[in-house]
C-alpha cells in the first residue's frame, strides 16, 4: 500500500449497460486532504463512477484505486478505510438520533468507551447535541444531513464519498454543512463530493465535470474558467429579463450579433460573446427597439455557473 499515491486514480473507468454506455473512459486523480467536486446533470454518471469506485460495481473496462489500492482486487483492505453518504437518507427514522450512531458505530466495529467517544465527537461537531433523544423522522432536513455526515465518519475513514448529499436541503442548512467539510479536510480526511449546486463546488479545492459519461473540464475552479471559458461575460440588468433573453436569442439566430450564450439568472441576463465591447451597441439597439430599457451593463468575470452552462452546450 503506497501512502503517498492520491487518495483516488481512476484511468479509462468505463461501464456499459448493454448497448448503453454510462461512463466512457474516465481518468481523474483525487489528491489527499481536497474537497474533489464532481459535477453533471441528472444521468451524467455520477453516481454510477462513485459506485465504481466503491467497489459495488465491477467496470466493463479500466481501473480505479483508493489509497494505492485496487479496488478490484483489495476491496476489503479498502472498505474500513472509507466512509459513504448516498443521496437518499439512509437512517432509520424510527430510531433517535443517538440510537442511529450507536447502530452505526457497531456497524463499523466500534466498542464501549471508544464508541462513547466517537459519538460524543460526531454530535459536537454536528451541532446535534441535545437533540441526542430525538426520532430522526422528526429533524428537519438539514439536521438529519448532519446526522448521516455524522454515520458515514464515525469510524474516521481516510476518503469520504458523498453522492449529492445536500439535495433538496434549504440554502443556510447547505452552508452549515459545508462548514462541517471544512472541519474534516482540516482533519485530513478526503472529501469525494458529487453536487449540481454551482455554488458548492466553487468550494471546492478541484472539480470534474461529466457529461453523458466523459469527463469534459478538469482543475481548479479558476484553471476551469480560464480554460473553459470562450469569451467575455456580459451581465445586463433589463427592465424585462424574461423578454430580453428570448429577444437576444433571436437576434443570435439571424446571425445579427456573435452570441455564444445567453441566460437568465434571476432578473439579470448573462449574455457570453468573444468580444462584448464590439457586441453592447448591437444589444442595445435590440432591446430598444423592443421598448427593453437598461439599468446596467458591465463585463464581469464568469461564474463557475456561466462555464459549467458553455461546456454542457458544447
Amino acid at each position: 500500500m503506497n501512502e503517498q499515491a492520491p487518495a483516488i486514480t481512476a484511468r479509462g473507468l468505463t461501464k456499459k449497460f448493454g448497448d448503453f454506455t454510462a461512463v466512457n473512459q474516465v481518468d481523474f486523480d483525487v489528491h489527499r486532504g481536497e474537497i474533489f467536486g464532481f459535477l453533471g446533470p441528472n444521468g451524467s454518471g455520477k453516481t454510477t463512477t462513485i459506485r465504481m469506485t466503491l467497489g459495488l460495481l465491477q467496470p466493463t473496462e479500466g481501473s480505479v484505486s483508493v489509497l494505492g489500492m485496487s479496488v478490484h482486487k483489495e476491496t476489503e483492505k479498502i472498505r474500513p478505510r472509507v466512509g459513504y453518504m448516498s443521496q437518499r437518507f439512509s437512517l432509520y427514522n424510527d430510531l433517535t438520533v443517538l440510537q442511529n450512531l450507536n447502530f452505526y458505530g457497531a456497524a463499523y466495529g466500534l466498542k464501549n468507551s471508544l464508541l462513547e467517544e466517537r459519538i460524543q465527537d460526531a454530535l459536537v461537531m454536528a451541532g446535534l447535541e441535545g437533540r441526542e433523544q430525538t426520532k430522526t423522522k422528526d429533524l428537519s432536513g438539514g439536521w438529519r444531513q448532519r446526522l448521516a455526515l455524522s454515520a458515514a465518519i464515525l469510524h474516521r475513514p481516510d476518503v469520504l464519498f458523498l453522492d449529492e448529499p445536500t439535495a433538496g436541503v434549504d440554502p443556510i442548512s447547505r452552508r452549515a454543512f459545508w462548514d462541517l467539510l471544512y472541519i474534516l479536510v482540516a482533519e485530513k480526511i478526503t472529501v469525494f463530493v458529487t453536487t449540481h449546486y454551482m455554488d458548492e463546488a466553487e468550494h471546492c479545492h478541484r472539480l470534474a465535470f461529466i457529461q453523458r459519461g466523459k469527463i469534459i473540464a478538469y482543475g481548479s475552479p479558476a484553471e476551469i474558467k480560464r480554460d473553459m471559458m470562450k469569451g467575455q461575460v456580459l451581465e445586463i440588468a433589463p427592465s424585462d429579463a424574461a423578454r430580453t433573453v428570448k429577444i437576444l436569442r433571436d437576434t443570435h439566430q439571424t446571425g445579427k450579433l456573435p452570441l455564444e450564450e445567453v441566460e437568465l439568472y434571476g432578473s439579470l441576463v448573462h449574455v457570453v460573446s468573444p468580444d462584448v465591447e464590439k457586441t453592447k451597441a448591437g444589444i442595445t439597439a435590440a432591446l430598444s427597439e423592443e421598448k427593453i430599457t437598461i439599468d446596467q451593463m458591465e463585463i464581469i468575470e464568469p461564474s463557475l455557473e456561466d462555464v459549467f452552462i458553455a461546456c454542457m452546450r458544447e
